[in-house]
């Protein structure tokens, strides 16, 4: 999240400065690096619950997502809403 937020990649709002506290950096990993993210924390499931867009089966909030060399290249798709 950070580093989208900071190369200017504004639909992704990072509101709560990556706490998973906020759900608005909800995004959905390519299915080629879905499995090379960690599983998603109870906590972050629970956020995802209070997305605005649609929560699908790769939805991740970005700020719990920490690069890693396997992660190289990774694509991640914005949800059409944040709010």
């Amino acid at each position: 999240m950070q580093a989208a937020v900071s190369n200017g990649i504004y639909d992704i709002v990072g509101d709560c400065g990556g706490s998973a506290s906020c759900a608005t950096c909800h995004v959905y990993v390519d299915n080629t690096f879905k499995d090379k993210v960690p599983t998603p924390s109870e906590r972050e499931t629970g956020m995802l619950s209070c997305a605005a867009a649609e929560v699908r089966p790769n939805s991740r909030l970005c700020c719990q997502i920490f690069m890693t060399s396997d992660l190289d290249g990774i694509v991640v798709d914005i949800p059409d809403k944040q709010w």
